[in-house]
């Protein structure tokens, strides 16, 4: 069976994401149900609302802090923290640290990776 070669995707070779007003996302290696890339969100920045369709997200927080609001409350990620963000759940993201935050995303699933759409009533 012949071998897969191992790739890499040097950060300075990500291609822009899927954009989200209020974030820039960035992708490194995406395959057919899997899709993995960075996001920056400036300091005191808020995103648009969005979901991620059928993708489950985890992020790994690098540096600053995200905000994960969603209809049912928040959850912040600061530097070392892991958040998992389920299929189909609205949310917004903001950063409410003095720095860009900075976190790495991969997604598992199929169909459309971001979905922007109107906000919950809050």
């Amino acid at each position: 069976m012949p071998e897969t070669p191992v790739r890499k995707v040097a950060a300075d070779a990500l291609t822009p994401g899927h954009p989200t007003p209020g974030m820039t996302r960035e992708q490194a290696i995406v395959l057919d149900d899997l899709w993995s890339g960075r996001v920056r969100t400036e300091a005191g920045a808020t995103s648009g609302w969005h979901h991620h369709g059928d993708h489950d997200t985890v992020l790994y927080v690098v540096r600053g802090a995200l905000r994960v609001e969603t209809a049912s409350g928040v959850v912040q990620g600061d530097p070392g923290d892991f958040v998992h963000v389920p299929a189909h759940t609205v949310h917004r993201e903001s950063n409410p640290t003095t720095e860009t935050a900075e976190a790495v995303l991969v997604r598992r699933g199929t169909g459309p990776v971001v979905v922007n759409v109107d906000g919950p009533e809050l």
